[in-house]
């Protein structure tokens, strides 16, 4: 299976958010990636419903929502309103992870559970084996552009080693510092999705961009 492609919205454009959701939409992009902060579980506010709204109208990949913000639980119906097809919910920031897992389910989306640069793989052992993904911080949430945390690649491992011995089908993402450098090592440790803001929306030709991540393996 050749790497899963999902640019971050949040590096993208916001003055002209057509054109990048153009050049998505032709481009190999498996997913678009967006991140919902809301500047209590992050310190940092992105953009929320209207935006999304907005994306959800153009844009023709399938949307990768990864939520940094408490209470998650309480805004599932609404994205499945607007059409999500994975939404990401932080290991972090619900007291009660799996009754949300089967809720996101339940409403028809894929479930996957985030987790921070400092939260061990091992909390996820009770709920592996009910996820479709896990996304793995590879920098701390809240910002883009950030410098990518080596132990990550380690992580990687011991994340792709509890998905083998438990049977567990979920995907494994990743998050924060991935460019040219970094993907490569991630994808050898196991990595099947590659989240990517910068390199891509900063590239001269992002199409190209796409491409080179995509065909990483």
């Amino acid at each position: 299976m050749s790497t899963i492609v999902a640019p971050s919205l949040l590096s993208a454009d916001f003055g002209d958010l057509r054109k990048d959701l153009e050049m998505i939409n032709r481009s190999q992009a498996d997913w678009l990636h967006l991140d919902i902060m809301d500047g209590v579980f992050v310190p940092n506010i992105s953009f929320g419903f209207p935006v999304l709204k907005y994306v959800a109208k153009y844009c023709e990949k399938p949307l990768d929502v990864h939520l940094m913000i408490v209470q998650p639980e309480k805004f599932i119906e609404r994205f499945q309103e607007l059409g999500v097809s994975m939404l990401n919910v932080h290991y972090e920031a619900c007291t009660h992870l799996n009754r949300t897992i089967f809720e996101i389910k339940n409403h028809g989306m894929k479930a996957a559970v985030t987790l921070n640069p400092s939260t061990p793989v091992c909390m996820l052992s009770d709920v592996i084996r009910d996820v479709d993904m896990v996304l793995l911080m590879t920098v701390n949430p809240g910002f883009g552009g950030q410098k990518f945390i080596e132990h990550s690649i380690d992580k990687v491992r011991e994340l792709r080693r509890l998905i083998d011995e438990t049977g567990s089908k979920a995907l494994i993402e990743v998050d924060g510092g991935v460019n040219f450098e970094t993907a490569p090592r991630l994808v050898r440790a196991g990595v099947d999705v590659l989240v990517s803001g910068n390199t891509v929306f900063s590239a001269s030709d992002p199409e190209a961009a796409i491409k080179t991540l995509k065909e990483l393996s």
